[in-house]
């Protein structure tokens, strides 16, 4: 089974909610985005998204174009993203889900069979690609299927008439856009959450996780109520951004105070 799989059937058994952590893959660099995946494991984050840097994230908020633009500066690239995942493989992660969230582009222009047996081969467990339509997953789902690597659907409250088709065709998780706009920390929601998740819950053929603005314990823990798991990215990115290369101690703190309020 995928490790996606594993970990989600651990933590129901568990009856436990999931901790989804994002980073900016190379900002400030590889050597802090590594000691930051260990340190966010360590404190409890159960699946971990690598940010791919590009250098047009439409999907993505000031605080992860900010640091989209660092790692590239920095000199990220893909190879190098791959070569990271081969590292912590190698080093002892071995079971965490390791996930790419990235535009389509950057998987057509590397080649989409050479880029799904790469991210097999390294040990990436699912691709997350905002920018690529539920009805277009056909453009790159033969390709990651082949290689066992799951294709994350993102469904939205603006998705409606079709919430109940991704629900259905959904692999790995589903990924539940919170609020409408762009990704980034926010003081609060305007969700209807209670008919959203209702008419996702009717369909859902696997976990669903909530992300797109949670930036605090509180608001993780409220969110948890109605998903199997919470995603956290721009808060954390945020972190990353203000403490560089030092950042591993106050990320790390903020995910064990993420991973404590779901728990409660």
């Amino acid at each position: 089974m995928n490790r996606i799989d594993v970990t989600f059937e651990a933590l129901r058994h568990r009856r436990e909610k999931a901790l989804i952590t994002f980073v900016t893959a190379g900002d400030p660099d590889m050597a802090t985005t590594e000691v930051l995946v260990w340190e966010m494991i360590a404190q409890g984050a159960d699946l971990v998204e690598l940010g791919v840097p590009f250098s047009d994230p439409m999907a993505e908020g000031p605080i992860i174009q900010a640091a989209s633009a660092r790692a590239l500066e920095a000199g990220a690239t893909l190879p190098g993203i791959f070569d990271l995942v081969a590292r912590l493989r190698a080093g002892g992660v071995a079971e965490t889900p390791l996930l790419l969230m990235m535009y389509l582009n950057c998987i057509l222009h590397y080649g989409k069979d050479r880029f799904f047996e790469a991210c097999a081969r390294v040990g990436i467990d699912g691709v997350i690609v905002p920018d690529l339509p539920y009805g277009e997953q056909v453009e790159i789902s033969g390709e990651a299927r082949a290689h066992r690597v799951h294709l994350i659907s993102l469904v939205a409250p603006t998705s409606r008439d079709r919430i109940d088709a991704i629900a259905q065709n959904s692999e790995g998780f589903l990924y539940c856009v919170s609020s409408l706009g762009v990704t980034g920390t926010r003081a609060g929601f305007a969700t209807d959450f209670d008919a959203f998740f209702g008419e996702i819950q009717r369909h859902a053929t696997v976990p669903t996780a909530v992300g797109f603005g949670i930036s605090t314990p509180e608001q993780a823990k409220a969110l948890a109520h109605y998903a199997d798991g919470v995603i956290v990215g721009s808060a954390v990115v945020d972190l990353v951004g203000k403490h560089g290369t030092g950042a591993a101690a106050p990320v790390g703190a903020f995910v064990k105070a993420l991973k404590d309020a779901i728990r409660e």
